[in-house]
């Protein structure tokens, strides 16, 4: 191990290992803290992790995600570890409100204490991780900004199963907990890059009626149904109540915005009633496209991604860099192609180390100190 490098990834359950490397960096940093991922695989380090961290005095917070990123590849055993010289400031809460009065007083609090630590003119990102299972976050974020405003960049991802069954997946030195949000202010941090590449075709329809993830209705009619119908008419794919979740997450949605923008939302799951559940808030009367994942740029997407790092921070060759890539853009691709465009990502930017996870929703601006959006099957990088 590189002892000075700020991103560790430990091979297997060693304490023996995760002992040495917390001691040794606690006698360098004795002011550092630690953000930890594991693998869904390997939830019940989760304790051992706390148990070390707390022994030595040092803060620690995390999540647990369906995979790891290493090296080019999606690993579901290990451990990363990310540290920070200096603790920041961090917060986790747990079951989030739904209702809109309490949440939005929820994010007008947090919001409160992120103001509170920020200090002068420097730039700060406040990096979140949501509980996948949280059906509001969309909204958290609208209500977030409207007290924070461009004060901080935005970046995050959602923790959780690929499976979306509940699950405790966020943590600190004391608590495991589900539905929550663990937010880090991060000082002197220019915030991350996010794209997907997806190009949206020029038809679009209306989500009429929704609520939350779930789309009731499109153009007045039931969900599936028009959802049927785009598809076929498309791409001539017939899809069923049977083969929904074999072909749906192929044939994305897009939320499109007012700036051209796309977001990607990612239908999961048929209700009987003709309703399509989606990872991510889709608001009513949304303006939605379908898209395809064979007209997926991976090329114009690590150029986006390598671009975008090297105007806020400068060329990435030698240095640390966080990824997350989404799960549904995993499974679009397939693992050999997404495993390509890992890999791809670590030659272009020649990074010294890329510590990162498989992410179930990802959150970022469509331009510097822009507005946060919870993203479905895109790429999030930043400088560590």
């Amino acid at each position: 191990m590189n002892k000075l490098a700020k991103l560790c990834f430990l091979p297997g359950a060693d304490s023996v290992l995760l002992e040495e490397t917390l001691s040794e960096w606690r006698s360098r940093y004795p002011h550092m803290g630690v953000c930890a991922f594991l693998p869904e695989a390997r939830k019940d380090q989760v304790a051992l992790l706390q148990s070390q961290c707390t022994a030595r005095g040092i803060p620690l917070v995390g999540g647990i995600f369906p995979a790891l990123v290493r090296d080019g590849t999606f690993r579901t055993d290990g451990l990363w570890l990310l540290r920070f010289d200096v603790m920041p400031f961090y917060q986790l809460h747990a079951d989030l409100p739904t209702e809109a009065d309490a949440a939005g007083e929820l994010m007008q609090t947090i919001a409160r204490h992120i103001a509170g630590q920020m200090q002068g003119p420097a730039e700060a990102t406040l990096f979140m991780l949501f509980d996948a299972m949280v059906p509001n976050i969309g909204s958290l974020l609208d209500d977030l900004y409207l007290h924070l405003a461009n004060r901080v960049h935005y970046a995050g991802a959602n923790a959780g199963s690929e499976t979306f069954a509940p699950m405790a997946c966020l943590f600190d030195g004391q608590r495991l907990v589900r539905n929550g949000v663990l937010m880090v202010l991060l000082p002197e941090h220019r915030g991350a890059i996010l794209e997907h590449g997806y190009q949206a075709p020029a038809q679009t329809v209306y989500a009429t009626s929704t609520l939350g993830n779930c789309i009731s209705q499109i153009d007045w009619r039931p969900a599936f149904e028009v959802y049927q119908e785009l598809v076929q008419s498309q791409y001539g794919v017939q899809i069923t109540a049977e083969n929904f979740y074999e072909h749906a997450v192929h044939f994305p949605f897009g939320i499109v915005r007012a700036n051209h923008h796309v977001v990607v939302r990612i239908p999961v799951m048929r209700k009987d009633d003709g309703s399509l559940f989606c990872v991510g808030e889709v608001p009513a009367n949304s303006v939605l496209t379908l898209l395809k994942s064979p007209s997926v740029d991976s090329l114009e997407t690590l150029q986006v991604l390598v671009d975008g790092l090297a105007a806020m921070n400068g060329d990435s060759a030698g240095a640390e860099l966080l990824l997350f890539y989404c799960a549904g853009r995993r499974m679009h691709l397939g693992l050999e192609k997404a495993s390509v465009e890992l890999h791809a990502f670590g030659q272009r930017t020649k990074a010294a180390g890329i510590a990162g996870a498989l992410s179930l929703g990802e959150i970022g601006g469509s331009t510097l100190h822009g507005y946060p959006l919870f993203h479905n099957a895109t790429l999030v990088a930043a400088r560590w």
